[in-house]
């Protein structure tokens, strides 16, 4: 496989072009930012503990049927994976009330909710990634209805799947962030993409409740690096 012209780079992480038009090299960064960019930052090796987690968890969920665009590893900070036309929403998936939920809805953080709530928000850092509807989605031309469908039914799937397995390693698993794309080689398949990692979830120790996510970074609580490589450990990765 050959590594080529870089394509995009975002906040956290770089594609580079491939000798394969259907694949790309997702490089991860250690950039951290927070609040769509206001926040800026860095943390040592945050690139090479997402891309294990990351690689790890897409290598989970492909083994139990979900379409995801992971491919392989290729070594500390590479992934390959298959190129996708990124559909423009973030998918957030909730089971306990935190961060903007309870901002937003006056709630505690920490209350647990009695089922797990799926949101929309549409994927523009100018506009602070606004809470969307379906409605929106349909009227906007997004996602069509059987998209929608298979991306929220994908998202409970995921959420029975790693709400188990990170119990499984004395971790509660309180929201996170999906991402699907549309493979670009024919028949366009929809798959989860982006990542999953301490980035883009909450995860907090079962028994004492210490944040071991961004958080730790949005909230200047100290000690992030050293969050990001404990879920690593205990995931039998470091």
């Amino acid at each position: 496989m050959e590594k080529r012209e870089k394509m995009y780079e975002g906040k956290a992480k770089v594609l580079f072009a491939t000798d394969d038009e259907h694949q790309v090299i997702q490089y991860f960064k250690d950039d951290a930012t927070a609040f769509n960019g206001v926040k800026r930052g860095s943390i040592e090796d945050k690139g090479v503990v997402n891309n294990l987690v990351s690689s790890r968890l897409m290598e989970i969920l492909g083994l139990v049927g979900i379409p995801t665009h992971f491919i392989s590893r290729l070594n500390e900070r590479e992934q390959l994976v298959r190129r996708v036309d990124i559909v423009p929403l973030e998918v957030v998936v909730r089971n306990v009330v935190a961060g903007s939920m309870a901002k937003r809805l006056g709630r505690e953080e920490g209350e647990p909710l009695v089922r797990p709530v799926v949101e929309l928000y549409y994927k523009a850092d100018k506009l602070d990634d606004p809470l969307v509807t379906l409605d929106h989605v349909e009227v906007f031309g997004w996602a069509d209805d059987h998209e929608m469908s298979t991306i929220i039914e994908l998202a409970h799937r995921i959420n029975d799947i790693l709400l188990g397995f990170f119990a499984n390693i004395g971790i509660r698993l309180v929201d996170y962030k999906l991402e699907f794309g549309r493979l670009i080689q024919s028949p366009h398949t929809l798959v989860l993409a982006d990542e999953i990692s301490p980035d883009s979830c909450r995860l907090w120790d079962m028994k004492t409740g210490e944040k071991l996510d961004k958080d730790r970074f949005r909230r200047d609580l100290g000690g992030v690096a050293e969050a990001y490589r404990e879920v690593a450990r205990r995931m039998g990765l470091s």
